[in-house]
């Protein structure tokens, strides 16, 4: 065995020391701000090459609703514990020897949570619509589909093998011309009766920053006798009074939604995600669902940081740290939202949500609104076709609860002033109510 020489080891051993202790100094900051590697390319961006230079930027692009992927103090410790007790990975499926007490226990806490009898975990959230909708519908079914469904959904749909139909977006009238058209008409061809409807809806679409109109498509579907199931990729943990999503924020009953599925890549600073319905269904899943009976489970230290993180939302870490994040993401969304109308940008989305899009149109102003931001350290996403109509690219912006005041009015600053640089101010400015950050700063 190869010794070091006790110099050697020494320096090596305080080496290590000091990358540690600033390794935790950083930790304890809050994760509004993070560091971007700069890149460069000869070649018109077919390859990249990383440089040693990082800029600190404020994180404007990140689905950390409620800032749990940073150091916890509840979370973290509990996470590094079960990766000492059970390892990184199972390395197996949950039917063989992937299963641990740490997976029971987020099921039924995710039940609990959501207020469904029964829930079912995945290891990634894209599998959780994608393999679970054939494995709920098939041949001589229905799928009915909002027009801007993610494509998770959309491959879940086509995969199935069930007809497919879609409906205008968040239109609950449409729906219901659809629904009264294919009963009327039946199965191509034979015209017999649809064995299983399914519309598919979401809770926040992540494109729009829109809240689904949730009551109104829930009355059509009991209506006619159709299943409805609800992705809350973007609103469990982030909206609602206790962060159980949109049926809490919109006053709806979780029992008259039949199959709730959410993701833990968002609000909960983890990985997975899971479906939540009756037990008869949940059991259905486990017996057929192929992503449960072949797919490797959820790493444990990813479970355990989801178990926690709901604990602290719910209040049972014993302190109110949960309830103040989820008072703290409805005000920074709501005071960012509407900041940005009174400077003159068009954005889409509601109150309440987190996700607020800023219309840019022309694919010229992406990489200029994108590189300007970045340049004075506002790190933002731009998204066009085609994870979005050709004619409609805009920037994304996702707010969160680790961002302070201060971060908000940065973030601001910038935006006003690279928006008026690239020409995206496409509504009257508010004069009056916001024409510099300092004004902006009497809002403290």
């Amino acid at each position: 065995m190869v010794r070091a020489p006790f110099v050697t080891a020494v320096t090596t051993v305080f080496s290590y020391g000091v990358i540690f202790g600033f390794g935790h100094l950083r930790d304890c900051k809050p994760d509004a701000w993070f560091d971007v590697v700069e890149r460069y390319s000869n070649d018109s961006n077919k390859t990249l090459h990383r440089t040693k230079k990082t800029s600190r930027c404020l994180n404007l692009g990140s689905y950390n609703y409620l800032g749990f992927a940073a150091e916890d103090e509840y979370c973290t410790p509990r996470v590094i514990e079960s990766l000492k007790k059970y390892s990184a990975s199972t390395c197996s499926v949950r039917v063989d020897g992937g299963n641990t007490k740490l997976h029971v226990e987020l099921e039924e806490l995710v039940a609990r949570f959501v207020g469904k009898p029964a829930a079912i975990l995945f290891g990634m959230g894209y599998v959780t619509n994608s393999a679970i909708i054939p494995a709920l519908i098939g041949k001589g079914g229905l799928v009915i589909s909002d027009s801007l469904n993610h494509n998770s959904i959309v491959n879940g749909a086509r995969g199935s093998g069930a007809s497919v139909q879609v409906f205008q977006h968040n239109n609950p009238a449409h729906l219901e011309e659809v629904l009264r058209e294919q009963i009327a008409g039946g199965q191509p061809r034979t015209h017999r009766r649809w064995k299983k409807i399914i519309v598919i809806v979401e809770g926040i679409y992540s494109m729009e920053g829109e809240l689904c109109k949730l009551p109104e498509i829930v009355a059509v579907c009991k209506k006619y006798k159709a299943y409805t199931y609800l992705d809350e990729a973007h609103s469990i943990g982030a909206v609602g009074k206790t962060g159980r999503g949109v049926c809490e924020l919109l006053g709806v009953d979780p029992a008259d939604v039949d199959i709730m599925m959410g993701t833990f890549t968002k609000s909960f600073g983890s990985c997975g995600g899971y479906i939540a319905a009756s037990k008869e269904i949940i059991d259905h899943l486990k017996h057929i669902c192929p992503a449960h009976i072949y797919a490797t489970s959820m790493s444990p230290p990813a479970v355990q940081q989801v178990i926690s993180a709901i604990e602290v939302i719910l209040g049972e870490d014993g302190s109110d740290r949960g309830a103040k994040k989820l008072a703290q993401i409805r005000e920074n969304s709501n005071f960012f939202r509407s900041e940005l109308e009174k400077m003159g940008f068009e954005v889409l989305g509601d109150n309440d949500s987190p996700v607020m899009p800023i219309m840019l149109y022309n694919p010229a102003k992406m990489p200029a609104f994108s590189r300007e931001c970045l340049r004075q350290k506002v790190a933002i996403v731009t998204v066009s076709f085609p994870a979005t109509p050709l004619l409609l690219a805009r920037a994304r912006i996702c707010i969160s609860a680790s961002h302070s005041r201060e971060d908000l009015i940065k973030g601001l600053e910038v935006i006003s002033k690279v928006g008026d640089l690239v020409g995206i101010k496409y509504l009257p400015v508010e004069h009056e109510k916001i024409t510099s950050a300092e004004k902006l700063k009497k809002i403290q």
